[in-house]
């Protein structure tokens, strides 16, 4: 596993144990439990995880989701921790770098941000490089549906653009809070937002961003 996807790993499979089954998440609907599931469905079950985004296999997925949060709370955060099998995707190193660095982090955030007296993570500038290169490479694929044009903006002036269109809204914070924008959390995101009011705000609103 990658340094920073077996961190991110380890860091959500320990805040999902201190937490319990029963704790939200900024996953509507969705308990600690819930989102547990949802990440050792992921990695361990590819013939069900295509439901995620294909909508025929949505309804194999949801069975497979009750099947395994039915499972001990305690045996899903296990398989957390132990990671992929060896025959999922998830597996293969550059699969792992790129894909479960992302997922992980955002799943972190989401038990750490549904809590009321939540506080940002001090992350490492080589941390949020990694997370900015994954961003540039994802975000027109995340901001595919955005309501306006849509453009992310790190601090220091590098950007990226995630949509196309107008008028255009402008996002600006560290790349840990634009790809929680970007993901769909919107409102637990630490960002600011530069544009037409109007679209500010079905921008800020949009459900459908993300996958």
């Amino acid at each position: 596993m990658s340094t920073f996807a077996k961190r991110e790993r380890l860091l959500l499979a320990d805040l999902l144990e201190a937490e319990g089954p029963d704790a939200p998440t900024l996953c509507e609907g969705w308990t600690t439990r819930d989102l547990a599931a949802h990440v050792v469905v992921r990695e361990r079950r590819p013939d069900a995880a295509g439901g995620i985004v294909i909508k025929p296999l949505a309804a194999r997925l949801e069975r497979v989701m009750a099947e395994f949060t039915d499972k001990p709370y305690e045996e899903l955060i296990q398989l957390i921790r132990t990671g992929p099998p060896r025959f999922s995707p998830f597996a293969l190193k550059q699969v792992e770098e790129m894909s479960n660095t992302v997922e992980f982090y955002v799943h972190t955030e989401d038990v750490r941000r549904a809590r009321p007296d939540w506080t940002p993570r001090e992350l490492d500038p080589v941390f949020q490089d990694a997370l900015w290169s994954r961003l540039e490479r994802t975000a027109r694929l995340m901001g595919r549906t955005a309501p306006t044009g849509l453009v992310l903006r790190r601090p220091d002036g590098q950007t990226a653009v995630a949509h196309r269109g107008t008028p255009v809204v402008t996002v600006t914070g560290e790349p840990s809070e634009l790809l929680l924008f970007l993901y769909g959390r919107q409102n637990a995101a630490e960002v600011e937002l530069d544009g037409d009011k109007e679209a500010i705000t079905k921008l800020h609103e949009a459900k459908q961003l993300g996958i």
